[in-house]
């Protein structure tokens, strides 16, 4: 995570986004310019949130760690997205993490200095109450996938969300992570994933590469993941 001290940035972000919208007192040379690299945190769940986070560039994926361990993929956030609205809201520790899934640029606004004011900001908490409606109906549908959707559909949409382009390999995207974990994240078995993972390799869907799993037909990729998780 690095704090960028370029005002320019800062400027163009806020403007693209049209956050002076977003405030009853324009807040503009409050707000700092983070970067944060592909799989850092944003955020860990039960640890002190130190700013609210407006997502102005890249992707990242939202995950609940739950009482027995196992990890429950919740959603991902694109731009424009807050977070932290929840925590502004109740000023508890954070909910749940949040993972960057490629660099990232964050507007940030230090939560404590200014809870009292953006609580009573009406602009502000209309446009939370629109963000918390979205994320609540993105959540549910994600449940809803999760129970009734096949694995290759889930894998297939997980992997379209995530996969990176690789320069070395002519613009084609690797999929490679913590296929445990994976597991745990679609509610799946181990054996379960590694055999759905082979089955789309041996229709030449993915291609199993040391550095991960290559996709080599994005066409057929996009088809079975159906737009499933948002």
């Amino acid at each position: 995570m690095e704090k960028i001290n370029n005002l320019k940035q800062v400027k163009k972000y806020y403007l693209k986004y049209e956050m002076n919208q977003l405030f009853t007192t324009d807040l503009f040379k409050e707000f700092e310019l983070i970067k944060v690299n592909r799989l850092e945190y944003i955020c860990l769940q039960e640890e002190p949130l130190e700013y609210l986070w407006f997502l102005v560039e890249g992707s990242a994926k939202v995950v609940k760690v739950l009482e027995n361990g196992k990890n429950l993929l919740l959603s991902f956030y694109e731009p424009f997205s807050i977070i932290g609205d929840v925590e502004l809201i109740q000023a508890k520790h954070t909910s749940c993490t949040v993972q960057a899934l490629s660099t990232c640029y964050l507007l940030a606004l230090p939560i404590d200095k200014f809870r009292a004011a953006l609580q009573k900001d009406i602009k502000l908490m209309n446009f939370v109450c629109q963000g918390l409606a979205q994320k609540l109906d993105h959540i549910s549908n994600n449940s809803s996938i999760n129970l009734l959707y096949p694995l290759e559909n889930r894998l297939a949409s997980y992997i379209n969300m995530v996969a990176v382009e690789q320069e070395s390999s002519k613009g084609k995207r690797l999929f490679n992570e913590n296929l445990t974990q994976l597991a745990d994240l679609l509610g799946t078995s181990y054996r379960h994933l590694l055999r759905t993972l082979n089955r789309l390799c041996q229709a030449h869907i993915l291609s199993r590469e040391k550095k991960g799993y290559m996709i080599v037909n994005e066409g057929e990729l996009s088809q079975l993941a159906e737009g499933l998780y948002k």
